[in-house]
């Protein structure tokens, strides 16, 4: 097993985005209030990456508080990270930069997935406001942070020949005005 204090976060699409830490516990602050006894998934993994992060700041030199935490501290948070990552991201200088599939290994770096960092960012963010913190002071929601994640994007989607569209919402379909539809049997 791996000796680094800290857990890692498996880079796969962002449904299966993930902070693996090894059976950390909660804290009793992190408990549901209801008397439910299951939490879902998304529930399960967002206390484990509050925890984890609660963790990175305990062991950060100097240990610091959250009221101090700031997007640059959460920047640093994400680059330890990228040592856990599992996703080979091309060098501009590597012959398979632009290929989603390289038909053989290369040097070039393994780093977080940034639909993992994305799913990750989202889970702290909405753990932060529900730990208590204002939404206007939230780190993870800095427009560093933002800017950081869509530079991760541009980065890998570049690198790994992958399109990131940004999905289209559907609509519900509008109802045709009635003059349109026939009218129902018997009348007419």
């Amino acid at each position: 097993m791996d000796s680094s204090p800290f857990p890692e976060v498996e880079s796969s699409n962002s449904e299966n985005s993930s902070v693996n830490t090894g059976g950390a516990t909660a804290s009793s602050s992190a408990a549901p209030s209801s008397g439910s006894a299951t939490l879902s998934r998304y529930e399960n993994q967002k206390r484990r990456d509050w925890n984890t992060f609660g963790q990175y700041l305990k062991n950060h030199r100097p240990p610091l508080s959250l009221s101090r935490c700031s997007g640059a501290h959460v920047l640093e948070f994400l680059r330890y990270l990228d040592q856990f990552g599992k996703t080979k991201v091309h060098t501009p200088i590597c012959p398979f930069y632009g290929h989603p599939n390289p038909p053989a290994p290369c040097p070039c770096p393994l780093r977080q997935a940034w639909g993992s960092l994305d799913a990750l960012i989202g889970r702290l963010r909405a753990a932060y406001e529900e730990n208590g913190g204002k939404p206007e002071t939230n780190p993870f929601g800095a427009r560093a942070v933002r800017l950081y994640l869509r530079d991760v994007r541009d980065l890998q989607s570049k690198a790994r020949g992958i399109s990131y569209e940004k999905k289209k919402r559907k609509r519900p379909p509008q109802q045709q005005p009635s003059a349109a539809s026939p009218p129902p049997p018997g009348e007419g």
